[in-house]
């Protein structure tokens, strides 16, 4: 019916809103939701990529100050001092966003494919996996000194890059992942917060955009049914950021990791037996 597609477009875009903010895996929770009323886990994976497009506006708003200030910094952008003052957020991006690239493509035309070959049940045990491996490498990161440095390096780049391209993978938190990699390499926490979502606006338009090319179109949802996701990703997230960003300040979110992790596979696991 197609109310009924448009009542889960506008869940889904809540549901990616408010966990996009949170360092657990906003598209692997969506694609589990998408799985969970009845979506293909192949669509589901490509439509968690494409709403992501919603929240990316949030993030573009939030962070217009410092998006504005690497702008005004091109024209004294030196490669002798790319990793300096205000070239060294511009140098960041576009460097990891590269390494992402070089990572991330390869692995997304074969996670698509690899989980239309699951059935739905094993889909979500998968996430399930992965969201407590993400609740084990952040776990980790609380044991390191965190340090004090606020400007990343080219190597904090490359290996932040590299690793978001892994968080193509359902289940596998994006800023959970990210955040953890620049606390490893002892970035001041605020700092590594902000390197994080600055990165995820072209990394999350990258993955928009590819799902659509590699379809030809929207994946498995309607123009309309798109939209009203987007929309109200947008808005939800926008007004949930303030909030969250100060939750996850306080609240140790790899325990949550492992709640939703065990619980997906513990779900995952009856419903691939129950068919």
């Amino acid at each position: 019916m197609v109310e009924e597609e448009y009542l889960i477009a506008f869940l889904a875009g809540i549901v990616q809103g408010v966990v996009e903010w949170l360092p657990v895996s906003s598209q692997g929770n969506l694609a589990l939701f998408l799985t969970l009323v009845g979506t293909s886990p192949s669509i589901a994976l490509q439509l968690a990529l494409f709403i992501q497009i919603g929240t990316t506006l949030s993030a573009t708003i939030y962070y217009w100050d410092e998006i504005s200030d690497a702008f005004k910094a091109l024209p004294s952008w030196r490669l002798s001092t790319a990793f300096e003052g205000p070239n060294a957020i511009t140098s960041f991006v576009v460097v990891a966003s590269l390494a992402t690239g070089v990572v991330g493509v390869p692995l997304f035309l074969f996670a698509v494919d690899a989980v239309s070959e699951l059935a739905g049940g094993l889909f979500v045990a998968l996430i399930g996996v992965l969201l407590i491996i993400t609740g084990v490498v952040q776990k980790a990161s609380e044991r390191v000194d965190l340090g004090n440095r606020s400007e990343p390096t080219l190597l904090d780049a490359l290996i932040v890059g590299g690793f978001q391209g892994l968080t193509i993978l359902p289940g596998v938190s994006r800023s959970g992942t990210t955040v953890s990699v620049l606390l490893f390499r002892s970035v001041e926490g605020a700092a590594a917060l902000r390197l994080s979502f600055l990165l995820s606006i072209p990394a999350s338009l990258a993955a928009g955009a590819m799902t659509v090319v590699r379809e030809g179109g929207l994946p498995g949802v309607s123009p309309l049914g798109a939209l009203i996701s987007l929309v109200t990703a947008a808005v939800v997230g926008f007004a949930t950021i303030h909030l969250l960003m100060s939750v996850v300040q306080r609240i140790p979110f790899w325990l949550v990791c492992f709640g939703l992790g065990a619980l997906a596979v513990i779900g995952g696991g009856a419903m691939y037996w129950a068919m």
